[in-house]
Order: structure tokens, then sequence, then C-alpha cells
């Protein structure tokens, strides 16, 4: 669809883009555009059209005094289908009585139609004394690109901004390396992120920009870094298939959006032939590193030709300090010794990583290529000293990061571990996880680092961190996988046999714990017992997946390890040891005669203590032992502002006596007497718990978005299964909502089942509730089909 320039009315402008862009739920291949590329130059020239002809009737024409300026994606010719726009209005400060109409005519028709402007009014000493002042400006006017009206004015405006920049870019280049370290910092990698901002992460498409910005002021070699032959592949390329990703985004977000979530991943997959998510996640991968090494390299290359001051002439000179057998520093960087040999010397790049890690200095480009053009693959079993020069690495912790992503990017990790390739840039299939699979290993890795002191045998900790997950990607138990694998990695180690069996009980049982504590009670012996069976009865086993449990944990985002995971973890662990060193588990002690005379001498008690955590209380509560009174008290905390985070269920002598660890959501818990009175009257039924839940959740039927406008709130489907074990018990995840224990508590007290105890997780808005079981006489798999479907529409009551 065109435009008719005679009429420029906005609603033109809007149908001429709603048309090419097309409908997000058309399949691709009914779209009107072929490809993001042909669309990207459709945006383009329709709104240079739309522009031009508003801005000649505006009076904006060639010898007029004004001009209209793009910058921005339109500036370099990558309209996408929701980009803003982004437009100057220049004018040479004669005629000031009509540059208020003028801008008015230009901007209001875009704005009616409805799409997003960012505009500025300026004269060019105006512009230059902004970007002058702003880095951001500055950089924006870089890309300026006349459209309409008096070029030669744009054509000053240019030239002067370029011109300024070149002079000004040395003494600034601090300010610019801060100003993409904050956005780093914001965005995140691009590379690694399971929905990473393409456009704002490292190794997004700003970093390109910022590339072009330092080629333009001749401190560093644009056209080096774009060549298709470039170090890490052709920036070119890279950035042209990220810029597809993100058009495709936004057709097929519908709007704006930069962060690619992992449920539009097929559909922009198959828009750009890639076949799925995975295939788009390695491609994003592969498209970023290009580009983080290529702006690691041109940063690096820009501060090297900013003269620095007061430099003698030795200085001039770089020295080259040793820092290993074969590596030493020069400029800056670590390089080889000149009398180096890198294809008779297997260790040498694990040892060039090592001194990088350690220094902070990154391994220079020229070494990379050297070591990846000869260094040699090691084999049969790795000698000693190779693998003490990787425990010595892996133990860098968060340093590690930077230089085995140097080494993987040129090939050399994976000649290490050709394991490596089955996780490379693989997505997660968890929406927890925040890192492709092989990021996750090398945060854990960086997790575990820390937590070396507490084990006897750290080498295996930070072996296990490593491999924890290296089955994944290949179908099937990834644990079972990957514990045949870690025995292959650890025999092409040169691990004694002893240690290469500990190394892969550490991947096969590397989610025991987690398991356990989502599906026990970690209190009881019996729990002890079933982990220590697990693991052989190997204390140091125990000791490895303890500190695993945390650092995996931390590797997969954040909220996922909690004060209160840590708690229940370190008591599993303390409780299991204590069994494997022959002592007793001792279960939890039974009430006194004072307490239980305590409870029994009033129908209804709540005692609140603190616990040795901040914000963490227990409450007891004690009724008598009927149906139903364990929802009716979890539902007294739920309408008290009390999140349950656990919760142990006892009966003695006819009285429900169970305890709770709770969490305000704000300040203090209600007085124990307050809870009381609650308690009372949901038992008398003068409390309706159920219809106070209801009052609070207040939540409006869920709807769809509709015609691109925001629908309400969506409740996630909630999943409920049981688990097969040898306890029955009840996994409930379900999006977080007040008095959720209780409406399931109730459906399994109503179909005559008794709670032995129940765990709370939140984690992003999401509860997972694990619920032991006991029944009054055998259930069987029909009836649990029948309790699980109704624990299903509890968790979605209103």
């Amino acid at each position: 669809m065109s435009v008719d320039p005679t009429t420029n009315k906005a609603a033109d402008l809007a149908r001429a883009r709603a048309a090419l862009i097309g409908s997000p739920a058309l399949a691709p291949e009914k779209r009107p555009v072929p490809d993001a590329a042909t669309l990207r130059r459709a945006l383009g020239d329709l709104f240079e059209l739309w522009l031009s002809g508003q801005a000649r009737d505006a009076g904006v024409t060639g010898g007029s005094g004004f001009a209209l300026l793009a910058v921005g994606g339109l500036a370099r010719g990558e309209m996408l289908p929701y980009s803003d726009l982004d437009l100057v209005l220049l004018h040479d400060g004669d005629q000031p009585e009509k540059v208020q109409a003028i801008a008015d005519e230009l901007w209001y028709p875009i704005w009616d139609a409805n799409i997003g402007l960012d505009h500025s009014v300026r004269t060019v000493p105006e512009a230059l004394r902004v970007a002058g002042e702003d880095l951001s400006a500055a950089l924006g006017l870089l890309d300026a690109r006349h459209i309409a009206g008096d070029e030669d004015l744009s054509d000053l405006l240019i030239g002067e901004i370029r011109q300024q920049w070149r002079r000004d870019a040395p003494r600034r280049l601090p300010q610019l390396v801060e100003h993409a370290q904050q956005r780093w910092v914001r965005a995140g990698e691009v590379a690694h992120r399971s929905e990473p901002d393409v456009k704002n992460g490292r190794g997004g498409l700003r970093d390109v920009q910022l590339l072009n910005a330092l080629a333009l002021a001749h401190l560093t070699d644009g056209l080096r870094l774009a060549a298709e032959d470039a170090p890490g592949g052709g920036l070119g390329t890279a950035y042209r298939r990220l810029l597809d990703v993100r058009t495709e985004l936004h057709r097929v977000a519908g709007r704006g959006r930069e962060q690619l979530r992992a449920q539009d991943a097929d559909e922009i997959a198959a828009a750009l032939h890639l076949g799925d998510r995975f295939a788009l996640s390695r491609l994003i991968s592969d498209e970023a590193r290009t580009i983080s090494f290529a702006v690691e390299v041109g940063l690096r290359t820009a501060r090297g030709a900013v003269p620095r001051r007061s430099r003698s002439m030795r200085g001039l000179l770089p020295v080259r300090r040793p820092l290993d057998e074969g590596v030493v520093e020069h400029g800056g960087e670590v390089v080889l010794a000149r009398d180096a040999i890198p294809s008779h010397d297997p260790g040498l790049v694990l040892r060039a990583a090592n001194a990088s890690a350690r220094t902070g200095m990154p391994i220079s480009t020229s070494t990379l290529h050297r070591l990846a053009d000869y260094a040699p693959e090691i084999r049969g079993t790795w000698s000693g000293s190779v693998r003490d020069s990787l425990l010595d690495l892996l133990a860098t912790g968060p340093a590690l990061l930077e230089p085995v992503e140097a080494l993987d990017r040129m090939g050399l990790w994976g000649r290490l571990f050709p394991e490596w390739d089955f996780v490379r840039d693989l997505p997660p299939r968890d929406a927890m996880h925040a890192w492709t699979v092989d990021r996750h290993l090398l945060e854990a890795v960086a997790h575990a680092a820390p937590l070396t002191t507490r084990v006897s045998r750290p080498d295996l900790l930070l072996l296990g961190a490593l491999v924890h997950d290296i089955g994944k990607g290949r179908g099937g138990d990834h644990s079972e996988i990957g514990a045949r694998m870690a025995g292959v990695i650890g025999t092409r180690m040169g691990l004694w046999p002893d240690d290469v069996d500990i190394l892969a009980d550490v991947v096969t049982h590397h989610l025991l714990l987690a398991q356990t504590i989502a599906r026990r009670d970690v209190d009881a012996p019996e729990t002890a017992a079933y982990v220590a069976g697990k693991i052989g009865h190997s204390a140091v086993l125990l000791e490895i997946l303890g500190a695993l449990a945390e650092a995996d944990a931390k590797a997969t985002g954040p909220g996922v390890w909690s004060d209160w995971k840590e708690t229940l973890t370190g008591r599993l662990v303390a409780n299991t040891a204590e069994l494997i060193g022959g002592g007793v588990v001792e279960p939890p002690a039974p009430l006194t005669e004072a307490a239980l005379a305590r409870y029994q001498a009033d129908d209804v008690v709540v005692e609140i203590t603190p616990t040795d955590q901040d914000h963490r209380f227990d409450v007891t509560m004690s009724a008598p032992d009927e149906s139903g009174v364990l929802a009716k008290m979890a539902g007294v905390l739920a309408i008290s502002d009390l999140r349950v985070l656990r919760a142990v269920v006892r009966s003695e002598a006819g009285k429900a006596i169970n305890t709770f660890t709770v969490a305000p959501f704000y300040g203090d818990p209600p007085e124990a007497g307050l809870l009381r009175q609650r308690l009372r009257g949901a038992l008398a039924g003068t409390i309706d718990v159920p219809q106070r839940l209801a009052q609070m959740r207040s939540v409006p039927e869920p709807r769809a978005p509709r015609d691109g406008v925001p629908g309400q709130a969506v409740l996630a489907p909630p999943v409920v299964r049981w688990v097969h074990d040898d306890v029955a018990t009840l996994e409930v995840r379900a999006t977080d909502r007040p008095g959720l224990l209780s409406a399931v508590s109730a459906v399994i007290e109503r179909n005559g089942g008794s709670i032995r105890w129940a765990a709370v997780t939140t984690m992003g808005g999401t509860v997972v509730d694990t619920f032991a079981l006991s029944w009054e006489a055998p259930v069987d798999q029909r009836r649990r089909l029948i309790i699980a479907e109704q624990v299903r529409a509890a968790c979605l009551e209103t």
C-alpha cells in the first residue's frame, strides 16, 4: 500500500505501515513481506516518502532555511516495524516566528498515526553544543541523514558533528566505555542469556554502532572489524542477522520489544527459516560472540590509540613481564613468550587462560590465533600439570568467564572438552534458567569456587560443577547420560579410578538434595537414611553435593537460592552426615508433658516464636483434630498476611498441633491473640475463610490481549502431579495467590487424606508446594487422578 504524497494524512501512514507489517497472527509464509530485510527497506521508503511530502507542505524546502534530518534507525536504513521515528528539525535561526508552526505540522500527524517519535528542534550551534554535552546525543547525530529541505544546512551540521567527534572522542573515550559498561550491566550478555536483549546487551546491535563511532574517530579500524575474515567472523554479517532477529521480534510481539522471550522463539525461528528455537538460540549466540569479540578488540585498540600524558621514552616501550611458563604480559595483554612453542606444549592454552583470569588482562588476539593454529589436541591421558592448570583456572571463580569465552570462541575449549559441543549455546528448557546451558556450567563453577574450603575434595567440586549438566541436549535423563560422559572426561583427565567414580556420582546425584528437600521432611530420620543410601554412605560425595546444590541454584537465576533453601539444605546435609558418621538422627523432639498440657488446657492455642533467620517465624496452632482443620489454619494465616514457607503436622491426644514457618508480607506478624481469635472464628464458622480469601484475591476473570491492547493478568495453568516415591507426595506448581495452601489442604482433607508435612517455595510469582500425605485407606490410580484434578481446579478458583 502506498501513501498519496498530496494528502499526507496520519491515517494513510498508519494504514500503510500496518499493511506492510501484517498481523503477527499470520503464518510467516502468508505475510505480505517475504523477509526481514525487505520489510525494513519497505518501511524506510514509506516513512521517507511520507516525511518528504509532509515537510514540503510545511515549507521545509530547498533554500528555506529549514531541514529535516533522520537519526537512529531511519537514518541507518534500519526502520523496524515498531521503532520510533528519531527526527531533527534544523533551522538557520533567521525565522524564529515560523519554527513552532513548522514543527507542529511535522510532529502532530506522526503522533496522530500512533507512531513513537523522538524529536528535537535545533540550530547548528545548538546541536553542536548538545552533542558536546550529551554523549547519547552525540552518538545519535553521527548517523544523521538528510530527508528534506535545505540540504546545505544538513550537510553543514553533519560535517561539523563528525569533525567535533573526531576532535573530542579521545578525551571522551573513558565516558564512552563507562556508558557501554553500564548498558551491559543493565541488559546482560546476548550470547548466553536465555532471553537476550538483542539491541542493548553485550554483543548486541548497539555495540556495532559503538564500534562505528570509534572507527569514525579513527580510534579503531572499522574496515578490518567489518571484514568477513575478521577475528571471530564477519561483523557485518553478525549485525545483519541480529537485525533480522530484532525485526521479526517486533513483528511477532506487535510492539517495539528488544528482549526475545522464550515463548516467541519458535515463531521467530520459523520466520527466519531456522527450524526451531534451539537453532535460533545458537545463531544469536554465535553472532553475539562475534560482536563481543569485535567490541573487545575495538575498545582495546581505541585505548591504545589515545596518547597518554607524561609518557617517557622508556614508557613507550612495553615491558614483557613473565606470568607463567611460556606466558608473559606485554602492553596490558597476555601473550606468549618468544620461546614458547604451542605445537609442543599442550598445557600452554590453559596456562594462558589462567594468567588472564588471575591478572584480569585479556589474551591478545594474535595469541589466540596462534594458539588456535598450532595448539594440539591432547591425545591420550592428560598430564598432571595440564590437569592442575585447569583446576587453577576453575578456582579463579568469576574471573574464568572471559578467558574461557575467548578460548571457546577460537575453538580451543572444545579441543579440551569435545563434549562441550552438545551444550554450547543450548537454550534451557526450564524458564527459571537465566543462561544457556554452557554458560550455566561456567556460572556454577564461578559460584562453586568460594565454597571449595567447605569440602575435603575441592578439585572434584569444581570439576563436578563444570560437568554436572553436560548430558543435556542429547535426550533422555541428563543426569544418567552426563554421569557416563563425566566418567569418560575424568578418565581422559587422568583422575584416579576412585575419583572418576565420585565425579560420575556427583553428576548422577546433583539434583538429589534439591529434590529431597522438595519432597520429604528434612528433619525425619528416614530422610537422612534415604539420602545416605542413595550416595552409598559417602561422606566425601555428600560434602560435594551440598556445595554443588548451592552453586547450581545460584547459577540458575536470581531468587532460586534463598536463605530458607540454604537452611533446609544445611539441615539435610548435617543429618545425613551424622548418620554416615555412625551417629543417630533423632526425630523432632516430641512434645513435653508441659507443652502437651498447655495445648490440652485450651481448645485453641496459638504461639509465635522467632527463628534464627530474619523475618521468619514459627507459628504453632493447636485445635481439636477434625477434618478440615489444617485448611482453616492455613486460611487464617493467609488472611493475616502471612506467607507459609513450611508446615509440619502432628496429632496428639485428639489435638491437631501444627507448626508453620511463615514470613510476613510486610512488617511484623500479628499478635498471637489476634490469630487465636481468628482461628476460633474459622472453626466456629463465624469467619468464612474461603470468602475472605476470595475478597483478598479479587482477580477479575482472565482474558487474552485483544487488538494490540494488553489484557488483564492471565494465570499460568497449574501443574499437579504425584511423585512416584516411597512416600505419597503431591507436587503443585501454580501462580502464587493468597490462601493457595488452604485451598489445596481442603481438597486433600475432603478426600480422606492427612498431610504429614508440606513445603512451599516461591520463585518469580510461582509456588512449588509439596505435600507428603497419608491415607486412611489405599488410594488407587484413578482416585489419585481425581484428586489431582480437584487440586488443579482449586488453584484456579477466584
